[in-house]
């Protein structure tokens, strides 16, 4: 599997190019397809109105297709008859097979070969085009014997089989130049129209052949006055009226050999009827090779442009993501060469622009003075801590080497001293370690009424002053460490009873969602400028005091960081001069 490139830049500027590239293709492709369809189009509705010209001209009209003047601009244009027959061409066409046969003419209404007449005459309103369904023309009056009467006026009407299997009704309708025979299909089931003064004919409804006398069975009246009768809803293609084209077009693609050379052509078929009945369908033909030549010119021209495009977006990708990711280039020197010199007072650069790089650069600094903050209250707790060992190591050495030269001189009660005073001060030095350690406290309940009525108690023989104790509403309980809590509140108590002038009080009450523990003194107090400074570890405000008198200066550091770690604050007050009054905030359990 190959590697994906290994710089930012050069992912940003493979993902944009493919990006444009599924673009470009997918808007090229649709811009050829619109312009193929625009194209084929306008070709196919140039072979419609050419289609229609030649089906309305009045030599077609007339059913002289050897006289029509057809276009000879490449233009392809044949005239095919209802039996398939090619009645006239152009020059492309001449002499050749129909090239299209899509669009069929309906069976004509005049039998080939018989005479017909050349101008709209009586013979044209006479006998009626065939309706949709195929019904055939019979005259409201005919007469026994079938002849025509002394004016000429009267039809005789005999009947015989279509080719097709159908009943065929002849015509005969006098004409300048004789008796012209139209044959008319007639429904093999019978279903005609009837005649009536409108020009419908009546046909029978139940199946049997239809009515000569044209009453109303089934038929309806035609009020068109062009003698068909109504749509009998077959679904068969009705021919147009009577010297009339047809208002339907069918458009077909058709790949033809003309003059020799074979591509597309687009197609238009247009039916049309003479004045004396006859169906037949134009065939119009506009050549695509242009169309095509332009289709493949702009395929051509996007292809070839593609590439350049590509590389252009790929080149001002590069540029912009260089320019955008410079910044995090300087982060990422600058980082370099504060852990290679583990300098942690020097800065990132914080671009000005205010977006997501000048955020990271401020949070990284931000990370980076906490680190410095970490390290520096590190380096103060060993120095402290070696001072603060310092001083009982030397006093238990000095004890030692006096025991050793006079054993008499051994006093044993500052030796225990010392001891004790080291092991607390293990004791909180190894508490602070976990601390900073980011050592979770354990999810236990504690009720700190039970908590520091046991505290209280166990510490009552050794107390200056007994507190005083006083426990106001119920459900006094916290979750967390019970061991740390106690730490808490010893290390309260320790810091009371050593300024206490008197009186040392205690009491746990509820406000709102927290238990408040309060730990109050009569002694001097805090002044208000040290209230955050004497939380702070190896701390003492009254630096003129004998070290073995007052503690290490861990006491109030060590209670403050366990109440923090359990979601809490402590905070002191009180009137400078009137004792000083600690107040834990915790949690309370619901």
């Amino acid at each position: 599997m190959p590697r994906p490139p290994a710089t930012v830049r050069a992912r940003a500027a493979l993902a944009a190019t493919v990006v444009v590239c599924l673009a470009l293709v997918v808007a090229g492709f649709g811009v050829v397809t619109v312009l193929r369809h625009n194209l084929t189009g306008r070709a196919g509705l140039e072979a419609e109105v050419t289609a229609r010209t030649v089906a309305g001209s009045q030599d077609a009209l007339n059913g002289r297709f050897d006289r029509l003047d057809l276009p000879e601009d490449g233009r392809v244009v044949q005239v095919v008859d209802s039996a398939g027959r090619v009645l006239g061409a152009g020059a492309a066409l001449a002499g050749r097979a129909p090239v299209a046969d899509y669009a069929p003419a309906a069976y004509s209404t005049v039998a080939p070969g018989s005479a017909v007449s050349s101008t709209p005459t009586a013979a044209a309103s006479a006998v009626p085009s065939p309706s949709r369904s195929g019904a055939a023309f019979v005259p409201s009056s005919p007469s026994a014997s079938g002849t025509a009467d002394a004016t000429g006026t009267t039809a005789h009407a005999n009947g015989r089989t279509g080719a097709s299997g159908g009943v065929l009704a002849a015509v005969h309708v006098p004409v300048p130049n004789g008796i012209a025979r139209i044959a008319a299909p007639v429904d093999d089931h019978g279903r005609g129209r009837g005649s009536d003064d409108h020009g419908g004919s009546g046909g029978s409804d139940d199946g049997r052949s239809g009515d000569p006398t044209g009453d109303d069975h089934g038929g309806g009246d035609d009020h068109s006055g062009n003698g068909g009768g109504e749509d009998s809803g077959t679904g068969a293609t009705s021919s147009p009226p009577r010297g009339k084209v047809g208002t339907d077009v069918q458009r077909r693609t058709i790949r033809a050999t003309v003059a020799g050379r074979t591509h597309d052509y687009s197609f238009a078929a247009v039916q049309g009827t003479t004045y004396d009945g006859r169906t037949y369908t134009v065939y119009a033909g506009i050549s695509l090779e242009e169309e095509q030549a332009t289709l493949d010119q702009v395929t051509k021209s996007l292809l070839t442009g593609l590439p350049f495009l590509l590389a252009v977006v790929a080149a001002v990708t590069w540029l912009v993501t260089r320019r955008a990711l410079r910044p995090v280039e300087g982060i990422r020197a600058e980082m370099a060469e504060i852990t290679g010199s583990g300098d942690l007072s020097r800065r990132v650069p914080e671009p000005r622009s205010g977006d997501e790089i000048a955020r990271l650069a401020r949070t990284t600094n931000q990370t980076l003075a906490a680190l410095e903050g970490s390290i520096e209250r590190q380096h103060r707790l060993i120095a402290d801590a070696s001072h603060e060992l310092r001083s009982p190591i030397a006093n238990l050495r000095t004890q030692l080497e006096v025991a050793e030269a006079h054993p008499e001189l051994l006093d044993t009660h500052g030796l225990v001293q010392d001891v004790v005073r080291l092991q607390h001060l293990a004791i909180d030095l190894l508490l602070l370690a976990r601390l900073d350690a980011g050592e979770s406290p354990a999810d236990a309940r504690v009720d700190l009424a039970d908590l520091v009525l046991e505290e209280v108690a166990a510490r009552a023989a050794t107390d200056r002053f007994a507190p005083a104790v006083a426990l106001e509403g119920e459900s006094l309980a916290v979750t967390g460490s019970r061991t740390q809590l106690a730490r808490v509140l010893a290390n309260l108590l320790d810091n009371a009873q050593r300024h206490a002038a008197g009186a040392v009080e205690v009491s746990v009450a509820v406000e709102g969602d927290v238990v408040v523990l309060t730990v109050g003194d009569d002694g001097p107090g805090v002044a208000p400028e040290d209230r955050e400074r004497v939380f702070e570890r190896f701390v003492r405000l009254d630096e003129a005091r004998s070290r073995d008198a007052g503690g290490a200066g861990l006491g109030l550091a060590i209670a403050r960081d366990v109440v923090l770690r359990h979601g809490g604050s402590l905070t002191v007050g009180g009137d400078p001069g009137r004792g000083a009054v600690f107040r834990a905030r915790l949690p309370r359990v619901k």
